[in-house]
């Protein structure tokens, strides 16, 4: 009897943490094919991921690399498609709100497989966010929704989408939960840039909104690199292309190049207050109690602002050092259990066979 076929479609770092947990779930009871679409292509955002998080090796890498987001979305869909033709998967399962998270959930739509979204029900409330865009569109035309925070679900309801939604917890808090004791045994990186706990801030950038404007980018750079404790700053390759070596760190800055998930576990975890834009260091800031700063006008994450853990930055209107400050002197509440336990996997994966079966 030939095994139940999942197809998962990855393509950006924070689908491959998310992978992770999940992919050990499913393949206990399931065959899954690993399609990669080459979203993230560098090294450092890609290939050591699956190196260093045990992932199985895609059977598919569709090498999409960088193009304009239509061009991107085009052929993942054209390449997705073949591949669904080819392995007739009894599902496809797509991760969080990226372009090939949108081309992943299209292609089984249009080629009559049920889909799968985790990290479902997400939202900023901003169109003009392509993220946005992706996250809305995944959800409507999903089969089965798992939603990791209670505000998901409310969020899916308030859009009529009520039937096959299930709260399941984070499950990149099933990753930081499993990596973390591996990270800290494995990962030199304090040591190599001779920092010491809570003695530095993190930061990072890569949404649009931040460095399709040169200004913008610089304007943050800037603020950053004034304040009094030094700035470690992992520069995604988006970022590094659109900054193009025009700003030169002076004061607390230091640039380095794209870190392994180890390694940023590990920054993340001894920071003093941690700056980004990105959805899941915001998470991860909150599990590890480290003071959040998310240079943005809206998160998709609203429960990490309750009681000072995150706070949000216009960087063109508010008062970055004030709000550096109360970050670094907050005494929040953080609840230890507020994406989960770190079973979301194993929820996901005994939902996953109920729901294929009742098809079947």
């Amino acid at each position: 009897m030939k095994k139940i076929k999942i197809l998962t479609v990855v393509g950006a770092r924070p689908q491959f943490i998310k992978m992770a947990p999940v992919s050990r779930e499913i393949r206990k009871s399931f065959k899954e094919v690993v399609v990669h679409t080459g979203q993230h292509y560098d090294y450092n955002m890609s290939r050591n991921f699956f190196t260093e998080l045990n992932l199985p090796i895609p059977d598919y890498n569709l090498g999409v690399k960088s193009l304009s987001p239509g061009c991107q979305v085009a052929i993942m869909l054209a390449g997705i498609e073949s591949i669904i033709i080819k392995e007739r998967p009894h599902m496809v399962l797509v991760y969080g709100d990226t372009n090939s998270t949108l081309a992943g959930a299209l292609a089984a739509v249009k080629g009559g497989v049920a889909l799968s979204h985790v990290e479902a029900g997400l939202r900023s409330f901003n169109r003009v966010m392509p993220e946005e865009i992706n996250r809305v569109i995944a959800d409507s035309i999903s089969d089965v929704l798992f939603c990791p925070t209670t505000i998901s679900v409310e969020n899916l309801k308030k859009e009529g989408i009520t039937k096959n939604v299930f709260l399941v917890g984070d499950v990149m808090c099933d990753s930081l939960y499993f990596n973390l004791s591996i990270a800290v045994q494995k990962s030199s990186i304090l040591a190599r840039l001779k920092l010491e706990p809570e003695k530095y801030n993190l930061l990072t950038i890569h949404r649009a909104e931040n460095t399709q404007h040169i200004k913008d980018l610089k304007d943050i750079l800037r603020v950053m690199d004034n304040l009094d404790m030094p700035v470690i700053f992992p520069v995604h390759p988006r970022t590094r292309k659109f900054l193009k070596g025009s700003f030169a760190p002076k004061k607390s800055l230091l640039f380095i190049e794209p870190v392994s998930y180890l390694d940023m576990i590990v920054l993340e975890k001894n920071a003093n207050v941690i700056f980004t834009d990105s959805g899941g260091v915001q998470k991860e800031a909150y599990i590890f109690k480290r003071p959040c700063v998310t240079i943005r006008q809206e998160t998709e994450w609203p429960e990490t602002l309750k009681g000072g853990c995150n706070r949000l930055l216009d960087i063109k209107k508010d008062n970055i050092s004030a709000i550096c400050k109360a970050a670094a002197d907050s005494k929040a509440y953080f609840n230890p259990y507020l994406y989960g336990n770190g079973n979301s996997a194993g929820r996901i994966a005994g939902i996953l066979s109920k729901k294929i079966k009742d098809r079947k």
